[in-house]
């Protein structure tokens, strides 16, 4: 499952692209599949507990590279980049090589997408920024040249280049692909609450079909698109770009890549902000329990809002609203409703849920999601939901899907074992994702599903991540965050030998652009003057 938020607040009948005037949409690992909703949750944990459900490999740090270039990787680290124009006014565009396999890397290259803005000036330029949105699967060449690169505070663009590059395996990576679009409609509108062996039988179909079409189309690459190739091809573009450290801002799933850069290279860790903190010690059915739960958090603030506004359409008070919407999908499951979609699609359960959970990742969202609930249930048009889910997905007005959803599977399936290896456990894991998440817990453990059926072996183990000898790094966590639960942040800026954790006390999913006065000064004044936060700082 993954963890990113969409463009919830455009309206639907804008089918362009443009960015929302917040942050590009954020992700996060995950192990389930269709929802941003997918799938975790557990009870509240300490800060220094979080590896008591992991395996004994969680006990272990991950290990610092050497210092020292490998003669073999010699010709990526020289290697130089030819800018070009790339339609995008202002940005440039290059292409990086780096090793297909780390282990073997005179045996064939990935090409690799960079994109970057050079600075503007006034001022002396500090150097890189390199700027990831999260996913696993986000396009961080189009969150730059979308959001980051003309939406980031005026004098952090003044004093660094901005720089993105799309991990292997994503976008303009050498993209993974999986489904053609009209299976992918069949994929996203598979019930994800079976009622029956018969229904089980056709989710578990869907998820092979899923990973067989990823397997055919990569059979290669899907074995080398870990969160380590790609934090050790950041390093390249580090060296390429003439950076003695990394100067970093990930967000979400952006965080797990931001700190396996600090802990595998933590001396040419430079000023790295990691907002919607991730925790890399839990394994995958513990991340998505917790998941499930931040989810569950994000909507009882949405019910408690709802039911203060005039058309609010799941009742008066807020301990209803719950029961009413789980009604109302329930309903769904049973006869799906019009929508008013030229490919004849309609909105049952699954889309439903995915539209809900989608604007969940931004309180900004809400009035949107009253008006599209409104809709669905009281006149019967699913138009509204049916858009946030298509946003979600990426999903275009043509019916063709970005990559988004297969990166997102190649990284998670390939960074942890499996959540689940059978539906026998999802059965067994029902009540207490459904205790996490009476509306949302059923859904999301059966999302989490996904990887067991995955053609390639995990590659990674939960681990903790120290990075001793990097400078101070800026862990982020928001209160109320659905996506990445702030006990996450809790639990890296522990695991961190020189983390400073910043606090957001509000709503919705990472903080940094998103309105606090408090957390961009603060943000800015470490990455424009070096001089993190006082660890343990709030703000609202």
């Amino acid at each position: 499952m993954q963890i990113r938020r969409p463009h919830p607040t455009r309206d639907p009948g804008d089918r362009s692209r443009r960015p929302h005037a917040r942050p590009h949409p954020h992700g996060v690992r995950a192990a389930g599949v269709l929802l941003a909703v997918t799938a975790l949750v557990v009870p509240a944990c300490s800060t220094g507990g979080s590896t008591s459900s992991a395996s004994p490999a969680a006990q272990a740090a991950l290990a610092a590279l050497p210092q020292a270039t490998p003669d073999a990787l010699a010709p990526y680290y020289g290697q130089k980049l030819n800018w070009r124009g790339c339609g995008v006014p202002d940005f440039e565009c290059a292409t990086l090589r780096a090793p297909l396999d780390y282990a073997k890397p005179t045996e064939g290259d990935v090409r690799l997408a960079v994109s970057r803005k050079k600075a503007t000036g006034p001022g002396e330029r500090i150097g890189s920024l390199l700027v990831n949105p999260g996913g696993p699967g986000g396009s961080a060449v189009g969150y730059l040249q979308a959001y980051a690169g003309i939406g980031y505070p005026a004098e952090v663009r003044a004093r660094y280049d901005m720089v993105a590059v799309d991990p292997r395996g994503v976008a303009r990576s050498e993209p993974v692909e999986c489904l053609d679009g009209p299976d992918m409609d069949t994929y996203t509108q598979t019930d994800l609450t079976p009622d029956d062996g018969s229904e089980q039988s056709a989710l578990v179909d869907s998820y092979r079909k899923f990973a067989e079409g990823c397997g055919a189309d990569s059979p290669k690459l899907l074995r080398h698109v870990s969160t380590v190739d790609s934090a050790r091809d950041m390093d390249i573009l580090r060296a390429v770009l003439g950076d003695e450290r990394l100067n970093y801002v990930g967000a979400s799933y952006g965080t797990f890549l931001g700190a396996t850069y600090a802990g595998l290279f933590p001396k040419r860790a430079g000023r790295l902000v990691l907002d919607g903190a991730m925790d890399p010690s839990l394994p995958a059915r513990r991340l998505n329990l917790d998941q499930t739960a931040g989810f569950e958090t994000a909507f009882r603030a949405f019910a408690r809002d709802c039911v203060q506004q005039p058309d609010c359409p799941l009742g008066k008070e807020a301990d209803d609203v719950g029961a009413n919407l789980k009604a109302f999908f329930e309903e769904l499951d049973r006869r799906p409703i019009l929508t008013g979609d030229v490919d004849g699609r309609r909105l049952g359960e699954s889309l439903a849920t995915i539209g809900v959970i989608a604007a969940m990742y931004d309180e900004a969202a809400w009035a949107q999601l009253r008006e599209a609930l409104t809709s669905a249930m009281r006149d019967n048009d699913g138009a509204g939901l049916l858009f946030l889910a298509d946003s979600y997905y990426e999903r275009d007005a043509d019916g063709g899907y970005s990559n988004l959803m297969f990166a997102n599977a190649a990284v998670n399936c390939l960074d942890l074992p499996a959540a689940f290896d059978g539906p026998e456990q999802v059965q067994a894991a029902l009540p207490a994702f459904e205790k996490a998440s009476p509306v949302f817990g059923e859904g999301l453990a059966w999302a989490s599903l996904n990887c067991a059926y995955w053609p390639v072996a995990p590659t990674g183990e939960p681990h903790r991540i120290e990075a001793k000898g990097a400078k101070p790094i800026v862990v982020v966590g928001t209160t109320r965050d659905p996506a990445t639960p702030y006990r996450w942040a809790r639990a890296l800026a522990a695991q961190l030998s020189s983390a400073r954790l910043l606090t957001y006390e509000g709503d919705g999913h990472t903080a940094y652009g998103r309105g606090s006065d408090c957390i961009d000064r603060t943000i800015n004044a470490y990455l424009l003057r070096g001089t993190p936060p006082a660890d343990r700082k709030r703000c609202s």
